[in-house]
């Protein structure tokens, strides 16, 4: 039987290094992973625009100063008559065919208001909300692919640390093998072909050893990076690389969820209510709108000095009857638009099903490789005590030894990553099913 996954013995708790379980990991990740914070950041711009687009049913409030000086004859005439200073000498044919410059300042406060735009700003905020929780998916989605990211390279940790135990013990027991062939040697009953044989041996399980000694540096750079934590931070993972029984799930009970709360899926939907609402913007701006509009200004030939005031308030109807076909054509690019929108929706499921198929293949697959691995191991570790034994009696020769040695490694080597398969396939078809979250069951069993 082989033995049971004992990781702890590599990356168990250690003076210094915090203990990190997998749903800590992934906690961790969307607190600090990067992709997330923008995901969020983008959320919040959503909101934003939401309010923008809402701000049409509001009023325009508009404060306007400026200052103009002129001795042009209608602007001396009606500035005098705003600020209140037309006398009866300005009658004068004089004053008036050439008068003296004028200083004017001029202040001004406007409003307005719409009363009715045929929906646009309904369609507008309507729009707005859509993408809102267009973000909130694409938020949605990106957690998930953290998650089994997190899922991913934490278990690339302990499959690397897991290996380089692998390879130490086959460190140990190919130099146990040369203690047994120099004494065999020592007997008569061997050559020294068969020392130099297993040296050989021992330096590529060694080189071995080294590589995978590499492998695991990276592995741990890889989780940082993933959950946004500098590089070079040291955990001690708890979580062990075990095979996880999830139950029997029917393929179309994930194919049913997936199409429900795939986070594409909802997104597919509402591009597609999108579309729907730009095609009902588009056929508004053919119906007309109806404004109101008030303005208090005060005039006056010295910035602090006397003024005259006035008020003008009125009611706008524009409506637009006729412009170059640009109607038209926008009415037919929105349709079109609505068309690709429905198009792209059963695209996308036609994916997110076939994506489920395959993770649930890849998870059954993974399985099904766990029991054909973990039996390899049991006969290989069985191969190599025989083979070890009648060659230390002197029944088997040294190649029918390195070539058990490397059989066991090997061995290891496939049920320890049909065991990392497992679980990666495990979180990837609740990612594929829109399921996956820090609550799920393939994180905390």
């Amino acid at each position: 039987m082989f033995k049971k996954i004992v990781y702890f013995t590599l990356l168990g708790p250690l003076f210094g290094q915090e203990p990190l379980s997998l749903p800590d990991a992934v906690r961790v990740a969307l607190d600090h992973n990067h992709s997330v914070a923008a995901a969020e950041e983008e959320g919040q711009a959503a909101a934003a625009r939401v309010k923008q687009a809402t701000s049409g049913w509001l009023p325009r409030l508009n404060y306007a100063e400026t200052w103009t000086r002129s001795d042009n004859p209608v602007f001396v005439f009606s500035s005098l008559l705003t600020q209140h200073q037309f006398m009866a000498q300005n009658f004068a044919i004089g004053a008036l065919n050439q008068p003296n410059p004028l200083d004017n300042f001029q202040s001004q406060l406007n409003l307005d208001q719409t009363i009715y735009d045929a929906g646009q700003v309904r369609s507008a905020t309507r729009s707005a909300r859509l993408m809102e929780n267009v973000s909130g998916e694409d938020k949605r989605r990106t957690e998930q692919d953290v998650i089994a990211g997190v899922v991913r390279e934490y278990y690339a940790v302990v499959l690397s640390g897991e290996n380089l135990a692998a390879a130490k013990d086959a460190v140990r027991s190919a130099e146990a093998d040369l203690k047994r062939a120099e004494a065999v040697r020592a007997s008569g009953m061997s050559t020294d072909v068969d020392v130099l044989s297993i040296r050989v041996h021992l330096a590529a399980v060694t080189e071995q050893q080294i590589r995978r000694s590499a492998d695991l540096d990276v592995a741990r750079a890889a989780l940082n990076d993933v959950l946004g934590r500098p590089l070079d931070t040291m955990y001690s993972l708890t979580t062990p690389l075990t095979q996880v029984d999830l139950g029997d799930v029917a393929l179309e009970q994930y194919e049913r969820e997936a199409l429900d709360k795939r986070p594409e899926a909802r997104e597919a939907r509402l591009a597609t209510q999108l579309a729907e609402t730009q095609a009902a913007a588009a056929r508004s701006r053919l119906l007309p709108q109806v404004g109101v509009h008030a303005d208090v200004e005060q005039a006056r030939q010295r910035f602090a000095g006397r003024s005259g005031g006035n008020w003008t308030a009125s009611v706008s109807l524009r409506w637009n009857l006729f412009n170059g076909f640009g109607d038209k054509a926008h009415l037919d690019e929105t349709q079109h638009l609505l068309r690709r929108s429905h198009a792209e929706e059963n695209r996308a499921g036609s994916a997110i099903r076939l994506e489920v198929r395959r993770a649930w293949s890849d998870l059954r697959a993974a399985n099904q490789r766990i029991e054909v691995a973990r039996a390899a191991v049991q006969d290989a570790q069985e191969s190599l005590r025989i083979t070890q034994n009648r060659y230390a009696a002197g029944l088997n020769n040294v190649t029918d030894l390195l070539r058990s040695e490397t059989a066991v490694l090997e061995a290891k080597t496939r049920y320890l990553a049909a065991v990392n398969d497992q679980r990666v396939a495990a979180a990837v078809l609740e990612k594929a099913a829109g399921t996956l979250s820090v609550d799920s069951e393939v994180l905390n069993r």
